[in-house]
Parts: structure tokens; sequence; C-alpha cells
């Protein structure tokens, strides 16, 4: 399987290759040169099997000439071994038409896990293969973060560098970052929102004074392998909902767009999706854009769903190249016009190439309040605020209702205590296996969101190039 950037001038790479690199050095985000498809027959004789061995069948096209079977059967197993639950992500039923997917069993509690476990593990397979050492930069919105550094703490050949907006995440999301102790992992604060955060980590791989000093490598779902991994559960969930006898739809709290791109990719695999619905907050670009074609971007409003304040949301780019035509040349151009003006409209290719797959909906607070209330009165569930944006989109969408309704749980509800406790008047409890987060000393630099301020302090602690 080889991969091309949306941009169009990088040149294609291998899975291995795509993995260490995370963004394309024109700028641009990977894809695979084709989209792997399956049978009806094949999705069908899903039905039964494991987590893992549904990932094995998912992933197996992505990672050819790079893993064999077996090496990716046995990276599965160390990544979902870690998971509270056997199924890795659950179903849940709250009425005749909707359900719950939850996907925070992971250590972190949120659906970041399910593909950073095995990206880390993806990271240190690779490097062992090689005499190299990686520099991780990230930026966080929140889970990211805790997922990633959990990922990859204490291991060989890798420092991570992760940022995040000071005072936009919730106490326990800064904790699970903060508090994680091991030489190899840098915690900074920025002076500044997501969007700064992401604009700087892009700076970083851009600049070839900078870029050509370390190895540098994505964690966030600008990295392919992320995006791969989070293409098993639409799956998983959806044969065991009947497919691909029946159609699926799902909600999907939205930010940077990769989640739910992971359900565009699995219906360009054969999956019977009926509809996707993308879930925004009041920074609602993403709905704009998928409305009425306005990707234009406005001030970053901050909200009960943090990981969902973002106005630039980068995975949209992948789904503008491959729905608009594929035509590398024309996206760069168009990329290069709103990192400019912030400003863009879609094409009429990009528009109907988007229509028959995704809707969309806005949600306000008043919304993400009435849904947390609806599923713990009327399904007995604690939902977290993120998840609420979802199951508010979906219980909206004009849907067949003999078609079930699939809202992705992406958090757990105590990584949002204060905003569950307001709209249920429960708060929800850490699970026993966090251990005394409260407890433990945290450690993180503040900074200002400037360039020179933070490969300043990158190029002070990370390895470079031999």
């Amino acid at each position: 399987m080889k991969y091309i950037s949306t941009r169009g001038s990088a040149p294609a790479l291998g899975f291995e290759d795509v993995t260490l690199a995370g963004l394309a050095s024109d700028g641009g985000l990977y894809l695979p040169e084709a989209w792997p498809s399956f049978s009806r027959d094949q999705i069908a004789a899903m039905a039964g099997l494991s987590y893992v061995e549904t990932a094995v069948r998912v992933m197996a096209p992505f990672v050819a000439g790079s893993l064999s079977e077996d090496e990716l059967r046995d990276l599965c197993t160390q990544a979902y071994g870690r998971f509270s639950v056997e199924s890795v992500t659950p179903l849940v039923q709250l009425d005749h038409q909707h359900w719950l997917l939850e996907l925070f069993h992971g250590p972190t509690l949120a659906f970041k896990d399910v593909a950073l476990q095995l990206l880390g593990l993806l990271f240190e397979k690779f490097l062992s293969r090689r005499d190299d050492h990686l520099t991780i930069v990230g930026a966080t919105s929140g889970d990211t973060g805790s997922a990633a550094i959990d990922a990859v703490a204490g291991r060989e050949k890798i420092d991570i560098f992760m940022l995040h907006p000071d005072g936009r995440v919730s106490d326990v999301q800064r904790r699970q970052m903060t508090t994680v102790r091991a030489p190899n992992v840098h915690n900074i604060a920025i002076d500044g929102s997501f969007d700064d955060a992401q604009a700087l980590v892009k700076r970083m791989f851009n600049d070839p004074g900078f870029s050509g000093r370390f190895r540098l490598s994505a964690v966030n779902s600008i990295n392919w392998a992320r995006l791969m991994a989070q293409v098993v559960y639409y799956f998983y969930a959806a044969v065991r909902l009947g497919a691909p006898g029946r159609d699926i739809a799902f909600a999907v709290p939205t930010g940077n767009f990769g989640d739910v791109f992971a359900g565009y990719v699995a219906a360009r695999m054969g999956l019977p999706i009926r509809q996707l619905i993308v879930a925004t907050n009041v920074n609602d670009i993403l709905h704009r854009a998928l409305s009425d074609g306005d990707y234009s971007q406005g001030k970053v409003v901050a909200t009960a769903t943090p990981s969902m304040d973002i106005q630039v949301s980068s995975n949209f780019e992948r789904l503008l190249f491959d729905a608009g035509g594929g035509d590398g040349a024309a996206l760069a151009e168009q990329m290069r016009e709103f990192e400019a003006t912030k400003a863009m409209r879609l094409t009429n290719a990009q528009r109907e190439g988007a229509a028959g797959l995704f809707s969309s909906a806005r949600v306000d607070a008043d919304g993400m309040t009435l849904a947390m209330r609806w599923a713990y009165e009327g399904g007995g569930q604690i939902i977290d605020p993120h998840t609420a944006v979802g199951l508010c989109a979906a219980k909206s969408a004009d849907i067949d209702p003999t078609i079930p309704i699939v809202t992705l749980a992406t958090a757990h509800p105590a990584k949002f205590r204060d905003a569950v406790e307001r709209a249920t008047g429960t708060r929800p409890s850490l699970p026993a296996r966090i251990g005394s987060l409260f407890d433990r000393e945290e450690a993180y630099t503040k900074l200002p969101a400037t360039f020179e301020a933070i490969t300043g302090f990158v190029a002070e602690h990370a390895t470079a190039k031999a």
C-alpha cells in the first residue's frame, strides 16, 4: 500500500514511513492511493469476531508491505489488552433507535486511546528496525495529549512535546498529561487557543530550518495511522447492529474532523453507512462548510466541550481532496488561500462529493444540556458534554426510524465532572483504574504562543538527528 499527499507534490510513501512522518513534506496529509474495499460477504464474516480480529481484518490492507498479519495481530493484542472491557468499544442501547458506542474504556478514558495505544506500539516497532530517534510534537484540546503521553511515556528512542491551551482544558484532562513523570515527556501550556497550538505544530513541520534538525512525527489525527485505527470501531459496531444486512447511521461530536473522517473511510471501504452526522458546538466552521460551503475561520469561543473548541479542522482537508476529485495541485492552492485569508468557499465538486453521506448540526449549550438529561432520565446513562452534542444532533436528524443511529461516546463523563453535575445533578466518579490523579504532582512549562519560544524549548530538550 502506497500513500499520497493531499497537496500533490510530496513523494508517495509506504505505511511505515507515513506513520513516522505524520505530515507530508509539502504540508499536506497522507491518504491511500486507492481505497481497499470489502464485499458484503466479507463484512458479514466479521460477525462474532473479537475486536482484535476485526481490527486485523480492517487494517491489514493499509499496512501491507510494512507489517505481516501476525505482527499486526500481536500489536493489536497488546494495545487493546489495556482496555477495561474485553469488547474494547461496547454498544449501549438508549431507546428503539439510539445507541451509544462507548470509546472511553482505555487507560486515559477517551476515544483517542483506541488509536494512540496502537500508534505508540507502531512507533516502537518501526524505530526498532532503524537506528533513529523520534521527536513527537503535538497539539491537544484535551484528550489527545493524555492518550499520546500514556502511549509513549518511557519508550526508548522517543521524545514527546505536547502543547495545550493554558486554562482551556478540564482539570482531569490537564492532570492526565502533567502528572506523568517520565524523562521523555514534555508538557507545554501555551498562552493561546488550540488553533494556535495546532498552527505552531504545523509550522514546525513545514519549517526546513527546524524540521531538518530532528525526525519529527505527529500523534494528532493528521497522522494517517491514527485515523486507520479509528475505522475499526465503525465496522465493529455496524456489524453488531446488522450490517451489511441493514444500513447504520453515526452521529459524531466533531472538532478536528478525524473521528468522523474515519467513518467516511469505512463507507468508502463498503460499510453500509446511511449517514454521518457531524455534530459541532457553537464553534461551527464544519457545520457552515457542510451546510452552505462556507469554510471561514471565526473566533474560538470557550465552551463546556473544550475538545471541540476549534475553528480550523485539519482533517477536513482529506475530505476536500477525496470528495473533490483528488486534484492535489488545486487543493494546495485552495489551502494556501485559506491559510492567507482564513476563508474559503468549497467547490461544487467538494460539496456534492460530501452531500451524499454527510449531514451536520450546530448544538448550543442548551441542546447539550437537554441531551445529557435525556440520556440520564430516559436511558439511565451519564454521558459527557461532547457525547451530548453528538446525541443532540442524532435526535434531531431526519433519518428513517428503522435505521439505528449510533452516537460516538468519546469520553468518560468523569473527565467533565462539573458540566455533568450541572446538567444531571449527579457528579460522576473517576474509575478506580485512574488512581490518585489529584494527589500527584504536576509538571509543565508555560510559554507564549510564539514559534521562537516553542522551537527554542523543543531544541533545548529534544535529541537532534545524528
